[in-house]
C-alpha cells in the first residue's frame, strides 16, 4: 500500500531550524508527480506550504513562508525534505507530506493530491 511518512518535527524557540523528511514507501516511480507539504494549526484551515516537481525539481512555495522554507529531493526521488530556517509561533502546525498528480505551482490546491502522510508536529515557542 502507498504511503507518505513524515518525521522530523519538534519543539524549538522562534528563530531556529528544522528539517522535516517525507519517506515513500510502494508508491512507485514519483517522477511526474510534484510532492509537497501542507500544514494545519489548531482552529485554521490546511494550509498549502510547498512543492516540488520531481522531474526538474521546480520549487514553488507559500509567500508566508518564501525566503525561510526549502523543499528539496534525494537523488533516488523517494525522500522529499523542508528545510524550515527562522521559524515563527505562526508556523505551529501539524505538517502533512502529499503527493500531488498535477498543477504542482498551486501549492494551496487540494484536489490534485493523490495520498496524505500522517503528518509531524512542528511547534514554535515565542
Amino acid at each position: 500500500v502507498p504511503r507518505l511518512e513524515e518525521s522530523g518535527g519538534d519543539s524549538v524557540q522562534a528563530g531556529g531550524s528544522l528539517r522535516l523528511s517525507c519517506e515513500t514507501y510502494d508508491t512507485g516511480d514519483l517522477t511526474n508527480f510534484c510532492m509537497g507539504w501542507f500544514r494545519q494549526a489548531p482552529g485554521k484551515e490546511r494550509e498549502g506550504v510547498a512543492r516540488i516537481y520531481v522531474n526538474v525539481r521546480s520549487t514553488y512555495y507559500a509567500s508566508s513562508v518564501k525566503g525561510r522554507f526549502t523543499i528539496s529531493q534525494n537523488g533516488a526521488k523517494d525522500t522529499f525534505y523542508l528545510q524550515m530556517n527562522n521559524l515563527q509561533p505562526e508556523d505551529t502546525a501539524m505538517y502533512y507530506c502529499v503527493a500531488v498528480s498535477y498543477n504542482c505551482d498551486y501549492v494551496n490546491e487540494q484536489d490534485n493530491v493523490v495520498l496524505w502522510g500522517h503528518g509531524t508536529q512542528v511547534t514554535v515557542s515565542p
